[in-house]
């Protein structure tokens, strides 16, 4: 059993959570001089960061022999190992490239984005990052291709790679591979509806 923890955020993140972070504060501040109008919106924001950091930002990813266990605060999740068909470090270029304009579904910003993220080209995929860069993509065949950015990404890939070995870029001739192969399952998948 080996842990990995979320990555810690890249330098844009951790702006941008601080930035997001100072709301609560500065409504606190403003009740604590009394102007109960901000006790309303403190509450609110207080519980939706609450909500992220424990239901929606992951804390680690545990690979285990048989499974790789995602764990929240509030909540684990397990992916048997046998669902995954490779795994790989890909960099921010490259990722614009595969899977196209993107849109998220979930929480985004305030410590990383968590939940789906809607793409052009590959439909819909699991996202838990903090950070922009040093992403590994986690093919799973019929279920949907998960992002995420462990610490240590090389050694997660290594640990996890069903082949047992590091890629951190695909050559073209398995990127187009990969894509076949992804459009024939989307293909059976719609047949089979």
């Amino acid at each position: 059993m080996r842990r990995y923890r979320l990555a810690r955020m890249s330098p844009v993140i951790r702006v941008l959570t601080v930035v997001l972070l100072i709301l609560p504060a500065a409504f606190l501040t403003g009740m604590l001089t009394g102007r109960n109008e901000f006790v309303g919106p403190f509450v609110v924001i207080s519980v939706i960061y609450a909500w992220v950091w424990f239901r929606f930002r992951p804390g680690a990813f545990v690979i285990h022999p048989d499974a790789l266990e995602v764990v929240w605060p509030l909540k684990r999740r397990e992916v048997s190992r046998q669902s995954i068909l490779s795994v790989r470090q890909v960099d921010a270029k490259t990722l614009r490239t595969e899977i196209g304009w993107g849109a998220r579904v979930g929480a985004g910003g305030l410590w990383g984005g968590f939940g789906w993220l809607w793409t052009k080209r590959r439909g819909v995929v699991q996202m838990y990052i903090s950070r922009t860069d040093q992403f590994v993509w986690i093919e799973r065949g019929h279920e949907r291709p998960w992002l995420v950015t462990p610490e240590r990404p090389d050694e997660f890939v290594h640990e996890l790679s069903p082949t047992g070995s590091s890629v951190t870029q695909q050559s073209p001739a398995c990127d187009v591979a990969n894509r076949a192969a992804h459009i024939e399952v989307h293909r059976t998948i719609q047949k089979e509806a």
